[in-house]
């Protein structure tokens, strides 16, 4: 476990769960990896950015687009909450996830919504891109 993660605090992903129950399963552990579908990677990978696990992020980011590496937040950043707006399974390896992840950064409010894509290989889920709407 993240040494500064209480496992009996709520999850970040906005659940309503205790951590270790929730996201903590999926980022540790004999389950470490093996999020069931796009919507749980989804929200653990929200709770990893929440929590600065770079490591799951990079091992949950499909190889054709993953980054060489992460930088961390900015000093002073706060995720606020996220809200998965929609879920689409497209086939048996494809899926979306349309939310809307807030936080704060020097006292003003910022919002990323995105559509997520993701994809299944040999069992395990993987976060492919996404797009922005509104954004041209």
């Amino acid at each position: 476990m993240n040494p500064g993660v209480n496992v009996d605090q709520l999850c970040p992903c906005g659940l309503g769960q205790a951590y270790a129950r929730c996201c903590g399963r999926w980022h540790h552990g004999a389950q470490r990896l093996q999020a069931p579908d796009a919507p749980a990677l989804m929200r653990s990978r929200y709770s990893a950015y929440v929590l600065g696990l770079h490591g799951y992020l990079l091992d949950t980011w499909h190889l054709s687009t993953r980054p060489a590496a992460l930088e961390p937040d900015p000093d002073g950043m706060k995720w606020l909450g996220l809200e998965v707006r929609s879920s689409a399974q497209r086939d048996a390896d494809h899926a979306t996830v349309e939310f809307v992840a807030r936080s704060k950064l020097g006292g003003r409010a910022h919002r990323m919504h995105e559509i997520s894509r993701f994809v299944r290989e040999a069992g395990q889920w993987y976060y492919l891109d996404g797009t922005f709407p509104g954004r041209s």
